[in-house]
């Protein structure tokens, strides 16, 4: 008989052991200072700006607490329609990691975990806000952490 195992919250990679222990919402803020009215009987064409943000704390031996804080407003002119903020947080154990290795698990494989619990949290937001449903994109977090590590740091001089 074949034994099919399927991947779990541990995952060990190149060495480096993975545990996710919890997951769990941070803080969340919501507001919407007309509700769901839009300004002077305009018709729904919202511009949105989403600012996203990663960092961690050590909380014990090899157990770091992440936190991926994403930030989403819809303006309708100069008018906010909704402003949510949620900072979704997770307990992963991380044993065997170089700094390097560290640093690249805390800027993308936690946060690519976090965020469809984020995503879930933001949709259901806006929705219970009275606006049409609103589902981040998908992120490619090996590509934001890739990016940000080639750019400078500020103050450094090349």
């Amino acid at each position: 008989m074949n034994e099919v195992r399927t991947p779990g919250p541990e995952a060990n990679i190149g060495g480096v052991q993975v545990s996710l222990q919890s997951v769990y919402l941070k803080d969340c803020s919501y507001e919407s200072p007309n509700g769901p009215r839009l300004p002077n009987s305009q018709a729904w064409e919202p511009k949105f700006q989403l600012n996203m943000n990663t960092s961690a704390e050590e909380i014990g031996t090899d157990v770091r607490e992440v936190l991926l804080t994403i930030t989403l407003e819809a303006k309708q002119g100069e008018a906010t329609l909704y402003l949510v903020e949620v900072k979704q947080a997770g307990v992963f154990q991380i044993a065997g990691a170089s700094v390097e290795d560290l640093k690249r698990l805390i800027g993308s494989f936690c946060p690519s975990v976090l965020f469809p619990y984020a995503r879930e949290v933001i949709s259901d937001l806006i929705v219970k806000g009275g606006f049409p449903n609103f589902l981040l994109p998908l992120v490619n977090f090996d590509a934001l952490f890739a990016q940000a590590s080639e750019a400078p740091e500020p103050g450094l001089v090349n």
